[in-house]
């Protein structure tokens, strides 16, 4: 099932006979992939939409004085969640192109360690938790709203 492999295998460029070559990977220019993961900052807007999507829905669904503060520490973090990297993706000078329209991330594409990903597969992987959780939040709202 498995083979072990001495790092002196990981250290050549190809290794002959049965066993698997390895290559190296190559490393991205500074700053390219470092910060911003080169996704277009509109997806991480609709990542975020998409969470304070949520508790607006668990807030309306669950209106009561006593929600008030949770929820706006709810809010709180997850702007602080997102606000923090945005934040640290500002401090390096961006790379060339950057900041990259959604329009042209679609058409595009995502070049990844494991190959190409096309503009709607990326933005699949990127937004499919935050839909669920969205739609999940729904579902609570509706089932909530049948049984009062």
């Amino acid at each position: 099932m498995t083979r072990h492999y001495p790092a002196e295998h990981f250290a050549a460029e190809k290794i002959t006979g049965d066993q698997i070559a390895i290559a190296r990977p190559v490393p991205a220019a500074r700053g390219e992939y470092g910060r911003t993961f080169d996704l277009p900052p509109a997806l991480y807007a609709m990542t975020v939409g998409g969470y304070l999507a949520y508790l607006g829905v668990m807030g309306i669904a669950f209106m009561a004085p006593d929600l008030v503060i949770p929820m706006a520490i709810f809010v709180l973090f997850v702007l602080a969640a997102f606000g923090t990297p945005a934040l640290f993706a500002r401090m390096a000078p961006p790379p060339p192109g950057w900041p990259r329209t959604m329009s042209a991330f679609m058409r595009e594409g995502f070049e990844c360690m494991t190959g190409h990903v096309s503009g709607t597969g990326a933005a699949t992987q990127v937004l499919i938790m935050p839909v669920l959780i969205l739609i999940w939040g729904i579902c609570i709202a509706l089932i909530a709203a049948m049984v009062r």
